[in-house]
């Protein structure tokens, strides 16, 4: 666990108000954020995903296109997060059978004064809950087990990799 002691929180002033970073002074740099997610069902509903048996149609494509709109969205979505032109957004679902679920990864990149971490896990986040809301009528007891940043490149702070 990294402590957060000499850290400084960058969206709450001084006063402890929250607010939204000024990054208009900030350098253009590429940025990518890479996030994954995961959501465990019953083999059962793994298996009607992948035999394309839903009734619903093509589950993954609804996720993929679901995490990609997400990631768009992002900041509608977190209060403090800045509106960005994304200039690329990969959401990869790739069955696991032998870990019964589905493993989503979200890239996310552009150019610009600010990170897209947050578009990253947004798009991964989203894509669950739509795998989730998709077959929810056949397994309800499906469980997303983890959401969480990958890595992240590009900006002050440089590189981070899990």
């Amino acid at each position: 666990m990294v402590s957060v002691s000499n850290q400084q929180l960058t969206h709450i002033d001084e006063t402890g108000a929250a607010r939204m970073v000024d990054v208009g002074a900030k350098t253009h740099t590429e940025r990518v954020a890479l996030a994954e997610s995961f959501i465990r069902m019953q083999p059962e509903t793994l298996a009607l995903i992948l035999s394309g048996g839903h009734k619903k149609g093509d589950v993954l494509a609804v996720a993929r296109v679901a995490g990609i709109m997400a990631a768009k969205k992002t900041w509608d979505l977190i209060p403090m997060c800045h509106p960005l032109l994304l200039t690329k957004v990969v959401v990869t679902l790739t069955p696991d059978e032998q870990n019964q679920g589905i493993h989503i990864l979200a890239e996310c990149r552009l150019s610009g004064q600010t990170g897209v971490e947050m578009e990253a896990l947004t798009a991964a986040s989203v894509a669950a809950l739509t795998l989730y809301d998709m077959c929810k009528a056949v397994d309800r007891g499906m469980v997303i087990e983890y959401t969480r940043l990958l890595e992240k490149h590009g900006g002050k702070t440089g590189s981070w990799v899990r």
